[in-house]
């Protein structure tokens, strides 16, 4: 399938003098994503997917829908391009959301010559890219996410300097492997994500609505969904924040994190939180100029959390997992739970503060839920914004720092 190459190797044969390639957490289980005949490597672009599957998969040929010629090739002839591109070990199709109709050919290549990991394709649009895959490859492939560079893999890179830098830069790779300056590149990055991705597929007119829709949305993370407030400020009706929102989260920008319930039904009914996969880009649509203005900012807390629930998503991607994650918030409104990791028979209840000092209050919350639950409230978790590990009988203390691997240790209980 590939030759067996040291990491070191493989970034050798990958990166150009001056560009940094990091290790991502995902790659192992892309690796052990290849025993199916074809591999499914969507999520946002410029997240690292087509390096990562150049890396992983170096042998493979590469060509990629960008390029007009390739596009136009593939849609006008699919047979051809296919047999074109053909290669003894395998091929990888790069953003294949630009002619999914190549599925139906690719199912046929599938099933006749059953080679493990020969098809490695990638996407940045979920909503064009799951529908077209899950018709014509139901069973055939191996679907996986990458999305920005986790805490994990931004603290074993030394890519941060403290909390406010982790927060403010994000996790979009391109930031740290060219030594952009998030003020240069995620104000772009928003830019040519509305003038390409949402006028090429989601039929958006109103440009100009749609930003400061976003900019709302980033004004709005850790907060209950209010669809009818945002369509008040934006000047929409609620149908349209609702097909507006569906498009943020088909790119990889927001995530919906819903409430917990024992009862199934009302957990999908209930109201929604709303977070950004990335806080970089957050604080880019808050238009927040530095790190240091986080810690003045009235943001910071609701941003903090946003960076955790977000890894905790990473987490549960990198390997290879649907995400199994909650809040909680009491009838009265007043306590609520930031996550509850469902591990099935258990819930794990973990409270986040972007605090730096450890104080009582942070365990309000937990005590709570434990005696509403009748579970031990040791077994719950605390992250808060300092650096210190503490075991108490009312939680278990973590730094942000030390919460990059947290998902995978639970699930190992």
């Amino acid at each position: 399938m590939r030759a067996n190459l040291t990491n070191n190797d493989r970034l050798a044969r990958i990166c150009a003098p001056g560009v940094a390639m990091f290790q991502r957490d995902l790659e192992k289980t892309l690796l052990r994503f290849a025993k199916f005949p074809v591999v499914a490597l969507l999520g946002p672009r410029q997240s690292g997917k087509t390096t990562l599957a150049k890396a992983t998969f170096n042998n493979h040929h590469f060509v990629s829908l960008e390029n007009p010629q390739q596009r136009s090739f593939a849609l006008e002839d699919p047979q051809g391009f296919l047999k074109k591109i053909e290669n003894p070990v395998g091929i990888i199709i790069d953003e294949f959301q630009y002619a999914p109709e190549l599925l139906s050919y690719i199912q046929v290549e599938a099933d006749e010559k059953k080679r493990p990991g020969y098809f490695i394709i990638t996407g940045s649009h979920n909503f064009l890219m799951n529908q077209a895959i899950t018709q014509s490859l139901a069973g055939r492939v191996g679907i996986l996410t990458l999305l920005p560079l986790s805490l994990h893999e931004i603290l074993n890179n030394k890519l941060v300097k403290n909390l406010n830098e982790a927060i403010f830069n994000g996790g979009y790779p391109r930031l740290y492997s060219e030594s952009f300056s998030p003020l240069e590149l995620l104000p772009s990055y928003i830019h040519s994500y509305i003038e390409r991705d949402v006028r090429q597929f989601a039929n958006i007119g109103d440009i100009h609505t749609f930003q400061k829709f976003m900019q709302m949305c980033a004004a709005r993370v850790g907060q209950q969904l209010n669809i009818t407030d945002i369509a008040t400020n934006c000047g929409v009706d609620s149908r349209t924040i609702n097909k507006w929102l569906s498009v943020l989260e088909a790119s990889y920008i927001i995530f919906l994190l819903k409430p917990h319930f024992n009862n199934f039904n009302k957990r999908i009914t209930k109201t929604s939180k709303l977070y950004f996969y990335d806080t970089g880009l957050a604080c880019s649509l808050l238009e927040m100029s530095s790190p240091d203005n986080l810690s003045l900012s009235s943001f910071r807390g609701a941003l903090f959390e946003c960076l955790i629930l977000s890894d905790f998503y990473k987490q549960y991607h990198n390997s290879g997992l649907r995400p199994a994650l909650y809040y909680w918030r009491d009838q009265n409104g007043i306590l609520e739970i930031d996550g509850l990791v469902d591990l099935g028979v258990t819930m794990v209840p973990v409270e986040i503060k972007s605090g730096e000092t450890i104080t009582k209050d942070f365990f309000k919350g937990l005590k709570r839920w434990c005696e509403l639950a009748s579970v031990d409230p040791s077994n719950g978790y605390v992250i808060y914004g300092g650096d210190d590990e503490q075991k108490r009988s009312m939680g278990h203390v973590l730094s942000w720092q030390q919460t990059g691997t947290l998902i995978s240790h639970l699930k190992k209980q």
